[in-house]
């Protein structure tokens, strides 16, 4: 009997095994296509709200996503060595203008927020189908106490930002190692 059972567990788990290498391989070729996947998580989003909206419905999932989405969004903009609590490291942000330049480092890298944020949706269109989670609710008072919440937690970290004075963005920021092969050939005279 053990052995008629075993039969049956192989073909799933090559299944199982192929499936996983087959999407870490779409996933680590999506790593460089920033814009790309983020275009696709947008289109995940409108697919769920539309759902939501057609439903009229699961006002309470739709929240519970709101708040693991700004957790995970407090977590990308933080950084990876908090500077209130490692005061002492050698690796904290540098404070004042003498420092030394260190790189911001995020505590939760873009591609995990990425990947999180999307799967969140995902799941959260997958809960939709199942009634039992369609709790009855007055969604505008989940709606004023998100809005509440945010605004409290990105006073916190705007304030923790200008205290520690990072930046967790890019924009307008120098990039360097783009510009070599122009310069190296602006460097040389033409005879």
């Amino acid at each position: 009997m053990e052995g008629l059972e075993n039969k049956g567990a192989v073909p799933l788990m090559k299944w199982k095994s192929d499936f996983s290498r087959t999407f870490q391989h779409y996933l680590d070729r999506s790593t460089p296509c920033t814009m790309e996947r983020w275009l696709g998580t947008l289109g995940v989003a409108m697919i769920y709200v539309l759902r939501i909206y057609y439903v009229q419905g699961f006002y309470i999932v739709t929240y519970g996503l709101g708040i693991y989405i700004l957790n995970l969004f407090i977590g990308f903009m933080s950084p990876s060595i908090d500077p209130e609590l490692e005061a002492l490291n050698t690796a904290a942000l540098p404070t004042r203008g003498s420092d030394e330049f260190r790189p911001f480092v995020r505590r939760l890298p873009e591609f995990k927020f990425w990947y999180s944020v999307t799967k969140a949706f995902v799941v959260a269109f997958i809960m939709t189908f199942f009634s039992v989670l369609d709790v009855p609710v007055f969604w505008p008072i989940l709606l004023c106490y998100w809005i509440f919440l945010f605004v409290l937690t990105m006073k916190r970290q705007i304030l923790h930002m200008i205290k520690y004075r990072y930046v967790p963005f890019n924009i307008g920021k120098p990039r360097y190692g783009k510009k070599s092969s122009e310069s190296s050939s602006s460097g040389r005279r033409s005879d």
